[in-house]
């Protein structure tokens, strides 16, 4: 196999369409080591207060980056970049994941719901000193008894048309504000998402911007500020809860871009559809949920690349007729355990690469979006279907990418042995820090819940009534590739069928058309099942029982449509990857292909698509590319381009 001489080539491919910033956020990262980022030393031993300390300074000269202000829109100072903010946020997870979940809850969160819920005059009001971290803010939505459930929250917003107020008021210790970070010590304003009460009337869910504390730092009257205290991970994030005992902000207080009070308390939405209203504002804060996927991801690159380098130098056990003991990764075990996880995580980054470029599309904010009035509504209705779509990719990318985080940084601290276990080696920090990943953002488990959810909805409009004639159809579309919505992949896979049929038995399980078809199949096959499932549980008397009789296929439906979307991304990057790089990733990417087929096994015998000759046949192909690829693990992980200041693990430098 061909390799390229040194990591530059490849690196420079998987910088992709934002290369100029993925250099200065490496920039920005060897700036922050020298400063002491709180990366170089251990938490263990050091204060909490001086963890959220150093946080908050380290804070300080990422906003004075510039980055993160790059998702702002021009006309506010910002730089009109959404894809660029995200990846500069990817970068700097490199780096020290308080920092990052700090630079989250600051620009994705607070900023972010000024950004996209409130109007103009809100802008210009907040976003600047928001971006310059003069205003520190919080976002909170999350209460102690209702955490995914958003549309039950139960904090109120009740309107007084005679003091042209909203009296904010939390009923009872299950509706405080839980877990909202800059809440304990450093936010000033937060961004509450409350049931708006008109005239005793709910008009759901709206956010509103509450101030919490005075510019001296002290608590506002009426507002109850507690500390969540110390956590499992990410000591620098100053994680709060929040009361309100009847606070009242001015009218002008409600983001009003998708809902308006008047001042005698009439109230009117573009969106006249209370549901479509609730999930159009939470979709367009989807730019958290894409930085969070990609936080992850940058962690399980970092530890991956610890993991791996340790193991092209630690020794174990001397081999018969050898002189020396064996280097870790020359033994087959050993590649199992860390290169099919590095296989995913170039799935991954691609896939988040394209999903970066999808929601750049999609979300970014235009002078015409965001004013209020009905008639300027149509304007943006252009882009409804694109951020649909964008919201179940990232649904589904942040779900098994920060799975991934945790199994894989799991599984490179045990490669690692009892040096893993050290802190000095980053990787149980890793763990603890990217833990809480699954669950906020969307609980990963609800998330492909949704995920599944939409694919049903799309499964139902494209079918009717499911009757015979259309499924017969929509089984010849998607063996055409109907399936596949990258365009690259589509060609691509269109090219592999017409060169051969790829049929189960025809061909050798390295066989890409093959790959993909198995892909394919176990997402339609599930689909289809679904469907038909669900249909059946609507004629009964308790369908929500059957619903949830149906979660596991479900849950297993989504992940195979996440799975595909990995498939079809790390297909288009071979595609678009130079000479020198292409056959690297290639056989990469039969192992991704492989090993997800391999994981699922058990499955596909038992709907007839993997006979026992082919599945011994998928493990040994499995085995055969990690043992192609072990000379290239280093080449691989270098690949990624994490500085020299982010891998500060002692096992990780060279001898």
């Amino acid at each position: 196999m061909s390799r390229p001489d040194t990591a530059d080539e490849l690196r420079a491919h998987l910088d992709g369409r934002w290369a100029e910033i993925r250099d200065k956020g490496r920039h920005l990262l060897e700036e922050l080591a020298e400063l002491g980022a709180p990366s170089d030393e251990p938490y263990a031993g050091v204060w909490i207060e001086a963890q959220r300390v150093r946080t908050y300074e380290q804070l300080r000269v990422v906003a004075a980056s510039g980055l993160p202000q790059l998702a702002l829109p021009v006309e506010v100072g910002g730089g009109g970049d959404l894809g660029g903010a995200i990846t500069g946020f990817e970068m700097l997870a490199m780096a020290d994941l308080s920092l990052v979940v700090k630079t989250g809850v600051q620009y994705g969160l607070f900023g972010g719901a000024i950004l996209h819920l409130g109007t103009a005059r809100h802008h210009q009001q907040y976003l600047p000193d928001a971006m310059s971290l003069a205003l520190p803010g919080c976002f909170a939505m999350t209460e102690s008894g209702h955490g995914s459930d958003v549309a039950s929250l139960r904090t109120t917003a009740t309107y007084e048309p005679a003091t042209q107020e909203f009296v904010i008021t939390t009923p009872d210790d299950d509706a405080r504000k839980d877990y909202i970070g800059n809440a304990a010590r450093d936010g000033r304003v937060a961004v509450v998402f409350a049931q708006l009460i008109i005239a005793d009337e709910s008009r759901g869910v709206h956010a509103f911007v509450v101030p919490i504390r005075s510019p001296e730092g002290r608590p506002l009257p009426r507002v109850r500020i507690g500390d969540c205290g110390l956590k499992a991970g990410l000591g620098g994030v100053d994680n709060g809860r929040l009361w309100f005992d009847d606070v009242r902000i001015p009218r002008e207080n409600l983001l009003n871009r998708y809902g308006n009070v008047a001042p005698d308390g009439a109230y009117s939405t573009p969106i006249t559809s209370p549901n479509r209203r609730f999930f159009t504002m939470i979709g367009t804060l989807i730019q958290g949920r894409i930085s969070i996927a990609a936080a992850g991801a940058s962690a399980t690159k970092v530890a991956l690349t610890i993991a791996i380098r340790y193991a092209g130098v630690r020794r174990q056990f001397t081999a018969p007729g050898s002189d020396g003991e064996v280097v870790l990764l020359d033994y087959l075990t050993h590649q199992r355990r860390l290169l099919p996880a590095l296989a995913r995580t170039y799935a991954l980054h691609f896939a988040q690469e394209e999903l970066v470029s999808r929601a750049h599309e999609a979300f970014t904010i235009s002078p015409d979006d965001v004013e209020f009035e009905a008639e300027d509504w149509d304007v943006a209705q252009h882009k409804d279907e694109l951020r649909r779509k964008v919201e179940a990719r990232a649904a589904a990318i942040k779900a098994v990418a920060t799975w991934h985080a945790t199994a894989t940084i799991q599984a490179c601290r045990e490669a690692c042995g009892g040096a893993g276990y050290l802190a000095e080696n980053q990787l149980p920090q890793l763990r603890a820090d990217t833990d809480v990943f699954t669950t906020f953002e969307g609980d990963n488990t609800v998330l492909l819940q949704l995920v599944a959810r939409n694919l049903l909805t799309a499964f139902r409009s494209h079918l009717g009534e499911l009757d015979m004639l259309s499924t017969i159809r929509f089984v010849a579309d998607t063996a055409a590739g109907t399936l596949v919505e990258n365009a690259a992949a589509h060609k691509l896979v269109q090219r592999l069928r017409d060169v051969g049929p790829g049929r189960d038995e025809d061909t050798g399980p390295l066989d890409r058309a093959w790959q993909v078809a198995m892909f394919e199949w176990r997402e339609r096959h599930l689909l289809e099942t679904a469907a038909r499932r669900l249909r059946a549980a609507g004629a009964s008397k308790d369908a929500f029982a059957a619903y949830t009789a149906t979660q596991p296929h479900l849950l297993h439906l989504a992940s195979a449509y996440a799975d595909r979307l990995l498939l079809e991304a790390f297909m288009a990057g071979i595609e678009t990857a130079p000479s020198s790089v292409r056959p690297l990733l290639d056989r990469t990417c039969d192992l991704f292909a492989l090993s997800t087929i391999e994981a699922d096994r058990a499955w596909f015998a038992e709907h007839g698509r993997l006979s026992a000759h082919r599945s011994k046949a998928v493990i040994a192909a499995v085995d055969a590319r990690c043992r192609e690829l072990r000379p290239q693990a280093s080449l691989l992980v270098d690949g990624f381009g994490i500085p020299d200041a982010c891998i500060t693990a002692p096992i990780a430098q060279p001898r």
